[in-house]
């Protein structure tokens, strides 16, 4: 058992006989009445995000979950299949469960969260960050840098992803996975 003293960004905890974890919390002390935790929780089934409200002190049940280190080997008609860092064993795992399985390629490293008491995958988390070579966008013109217009590029998964005019095909880019958004160019 926790209290809301305990809650951090990425908590798992039960909630209504469902997993949940912690996107966002804030403590609240108004000048009347108790001090409560405002939430957004995120269900680790569906993916929803939800708003709660703790009252300060409130217990709450606490879910145990790993991270194991796997490997992206290839996607079929089952699903997308992992291998583990270390014992190589292979796992399938659905598309609902990653965050951004359109910026998967082969080899790509992700941490798969499981649920330590039923051992089955709950989600799959990409790093924050990806380097994925430009395939195709429409040639950039020199000078262009002075505003903030954005141009649809295709990366080398498939993806398309907005950048900046001055970016072109072939350049490599840096991309935020829980943005699905141009970070920076890589030199």
């Amino acid at each position: 058992m926790a209290t809301t003293a305990d809650f951090r960004n990425g908590l798992c905890l039960e909630l209504n006989n469902e997993l949940y974890t912690i996107v966002e919390f804030q403590h609240v002390k108004p000048g009347k009445g108790g001090a409560f935790v405002r939430t957004k929780l995120k269900n680790l089934k569906t993916g929803k995000v939800l708003q709660h409200t703790f009252n300060a002190g409130h217990k709450i049940n606490l879910a145990r979950v790993e991270r194991r280190p796997y490997q992206f080997l290839y996607k079929d008609d089952v699903g997308y299949h992992f291998m583990h860092a270390t014992t190589f064993e292979q796992i399938s795992i659905e598309e609902h469960l990653i965050n951004a399985p359109e910026l998967l390629k082969e080899g790509q490293d992700v941490e798969v969260v499981y649920h330590a008491d039923t051992d089955t995958p709950l989600n799959c988390e990409l790093p924050p960050f990806v380097e994925m070579e430009i395939t195709y966008t429409e040639p950039g013109v020199k000078g262009d840098t002075a505003t903030n217009t954005l141009k649809p590029a295709t990366v080398e998964t498939g993806a398309t992803v907005n950048v900046p005019l001055f970016i072109n095909s072939g350049e490599k880019i840096k991309i935020d996975t829980r943005t699905k958004s141009y970070a920076e160019r890589v030199k």
